[in-house]
């Protein structure tokens, strides 16, 4: 794996590659067999991703607490209802999915965590609504997994995806560059495109706080989801506009670490400070831990 994406920009220029083929020609070593098991297994995370982006779009999540019940379906039946959207209906259908896959995690079914179990929907719902929108199959939708992939092993190079070290940016804002980049190159866009995507998508976010109530992974997780896999739509579109983030993707990645580094501890998942800290946060963690 190189170690800077001012490298994956040469080396894919020399190549004439996309971000995906670098990906899968790494991963392989070149071998054509090993390049066939690595979409095989691609394949089946993506099966999986689409199972939890839909799981609780028409049932409901039947959740035992009140914290995040059913958000995925208010939101599915929102996009679908012929109201007069803000922003527009498969940003809307996103966020529905991202619930939905987030609401999947809290049921404990099967998740692909992408790149952690509290980012769980970003990626997958930005992936999911990408295919339907551009009528692409399995296999190409791949590449974009690919370089989701691409991207997050550069963040996690330069800093960390545990919400307890950099707080909720090195998750929901992992998650939400790896999907950047993703749509970038799904949506036809250069190599650059997909690094100023990513990037623009980590800007968005710098010094997210991770404050989850009680210490669980629900709230405000899940509105980070939703509002993540919006952030990596806007940013693709702003990097396919032509606008470009000035501090380069590496700078980009390095800032994020620095500001994790920075964060007291109180606002890395400890469950002490933010939104965690509030006295409604206080009456509802009292009331689900005495149950």
């Amino acid at each position: 794996m190189l170690k800077t994406a001012k490298e994956l920009i040469e080396v894919c220029r020399d190549n004439d590659w996309k971000i995906s083929d670098y990906v899968l020609e790494d991963e392989s070593k070149g071998d054509e067999a090993k390049k066939r098991e690595i979409l095989d297994e691609l394949g089946h995370m993506l099966a999986i991703m689409k199972e939890s982006t839909s799981r609780t779009l028409q049932s409901g999540s039947n959740l035992s607490h009140d914290m995040i019940r059913d958000f995925g379906k208010k939101t599915w039946e929102y996009a679908h209802s012929g109201r007069k959207l803000v922003s527009d209906e498969e940003t809307v259908r996103a966020m529905a999915r991202a619930f939905s896959t987030f609401e999947s995690n809290s049921k404990m079914n099967v998740i692909v965590a992408a790149p952690t179990a509290g980012s769980c929907g970003i990626v997958p719902a930005a992936l999911t609504t990408a295919q339907e929108d551009l009528g692409i199959d399995d296999e190409a939708l791949a590449r974009g997994l690919l370089v989701a992939i691409g991207i997050g092993q550069f963040i996690g190079g330069y800093g960390t995806f545990a919400g307890s070290e950099g707080g909720c940016q090195a998750e929901c804002g992992a998650a939400s560059s790896m999907a950047a980049g993703a749509l970038a190159e799904l949506y036809g866009g250069s190599v650059e495109d997909s690094l100023n995507a990513a990037s623009i998508a980590i800007v968005n976010i710098l010094g997210l706080v991770c404050d989850p109530l009680g210490g669980l992974v629900q709230y405000p997780c899940t509105f980070r989801n939703a509002s993540g896999v919006s952030n990596a739509r806007i940013s693709a579109d702003l990097a396919l506009a032509g606008t470009y983030s000035i501090v380069p993707f590496d700078e980009v990645c390095q800032a994020m670490k620095e500001v994790g580094d920075a964060m007291p501890a109180a606002l890395r998942e400890t469950g002490i400070g933010g939104l965690a800290g509030t006295k409604t946060a206080g009456a509802i963690c009292k009331q689900i831990f005495s149950e």
